[in-house]
């Protein structure tokens, strides 16, 4: 029987704008953090997952290791759309399990302020001004083409697809989500944007892709997370202060989509992701009802409303009824992106899928201050990448 998986150390730099830094800077400081946090040092690593999509190439974990340490263990390089990060983990939690270390690294980092609206995961930093670019510019041929493969479009379209199926997803409720989300960063320091914004605001801004205005949209900025994970075994042996604040990853899942005949036309991001939290309820031993908080892939407002669905969160058509329990609210039944989501911390895309994990193991261990989730035992941290990936993992505060 494999061993359990803990996170020992886990750090992410505050997302946004970061000029005088580049992905090595950013990566080194997630690292370094996660190793302090961790209270070891990068000679005791086994295995190192190193994601990085845009300005690296496939050498990225090398690069990184020249400012970290160059100890000679194994580093694997990843690529992985938005589930970058969840897939770096992935592989450090995987080599433990198979008993190839018991101590691995993983890091996620991105820099995306500055680049067009189009071509990344959502809006520019505000401030900005943007142009389309490459394949998605003004002037890209359109014969032959059906919809649309921009984000923007595509998680637009599966929220009209919601509300058109069950109903009651109109653009009010849309927005309703997003300033749930920007009021909730006002919390966090580390969000790009803490700025909370009225309803009307949402609303009356740049309309991106109906029913999807500018702050209803993911922030493309700059950001890194790096987390340290153990065998448990390994962990026994270490302080007890070590052991106190260790939280158990008690599922670690990584999906894509299967054949079917519709996502061959519009990206399928409900079939990966409902199949993914599955495998992750049954790997922890734990139902929706059990999560004291969640923070998933609210890439747009659009995609946070179906993922309540996808997640199982509640029956199937019902997300619409979830959310106007206020339920997802900080202070609701099932807390939603109490860290302020995508939207508002920011979504530097490979940094993503660690600093959910990030958010959630804050909570667990009783440390994010003014936005803690009181008494928080068990949570859930989601991301989704088009092209296709999901990663769900589930973690617990749970003594040795």
């Amino acid at each position: 029987m494999s061993e359990n998986v803990w996170i020992l150390g886990i750090h992410m730099t505050k997302f946004g704008k970061h000029k005088d830094k580049d992905v090595l800077d950013l990566g080194s400081e997630a690292v370094i953090g996660a190793l302090a946090d961790a209270g070891v040092g990068i000679k005791d690593v086994g295995v190192l997952g190193a994601g990085n999509l845009m300005g690296q190439g496939g050498g990225f974990g090398q690069n990184l290791q020249k400012q970290i340490g160059q100890t000679g263990i194994p580093v694997y390089n990843v690529a992985n759309a938005c589930a970058t990060g969840a897939t770096a983990l992935r592989v450090a939690v995987m080599a433990i399990k198979a008993g190839e270390t018991d101590m691995g690294l993983a890091v996620g980092v991105e820099k995306l302020s500055g680049f067009g609206l189009l071509t990344g995961s959502g809006r520019a930093q505000q401030g900005e001004t943007w142009e389309p670019k490459g394949r998605y510019g003004a002037v890209a041929p359109l014969d032959g083409l059906v919809g649309t493969e921009t984000m923007p479009g595509v998680f637009a379209q599966i929220g009209m697809e919601y509300g058109h199926k069950y109903g009651g997803a109109d653009f009010e409720l849309f927005a309703k989500i997003s300033e749930k989300n920007h009021a909730h960063s006002t919390l966090n320091p580390k969000a790009a944007y803490q700025k909370r914004f009225t309803l009307e605001e949402i609303m009356n801004d740049v309309m991106i892709a109906y029913p999807n205005t500018r702050p209803m949209c993911s922030a493309n900025c700059d950001g890194a997370a790096a987390a340290v994970v153990v065998s448990e075994s390994r962990l026994r042996t270490l302080s007890l202060e070590q052991q106190r604040r260790a939280v158990k990853i008690s599922a670690s899942v990584l999906t894509s989509d299967p054949w079917q005949e519709a996502c061959q036309v519009l990206p399928d991001i409900n079939t990966l992701t409902r199949q993914a939290s599955t495998m992750a309820y049954e790997q922890a031993g734990v139902g929706p009802e059990d999560l004291d908080l969640v923070e998933l892939h609210d890439c747009f407002a659009t995609a946070e409303l179906v993922h309540y669905d996808n997640l199982q969160l509640c029956e199937p058509g019902g997300a619409v009824d979830f959310f106007n329990s206020g339920a997802t609210w900080r202070d609701g039944r099932t807390p939603v992106n109490v860290s302020g989501g995508l939207q508002s911390k920011g979504h530097p895309v490979s940094a993503t899928g660690i600093a959910n994990i990030w958010e959630v193991a804050t909570h667990l261990r009783g440390e994010a201050g003014e936005r803690q989730i009181p008494n928080a035992k068990v949570g859930l941290a989601h991301v989704i990448g088009l092209g296709s990936a999901c990663g769900v993992h589930i973690l617990e505060k749970s003594a040795l």
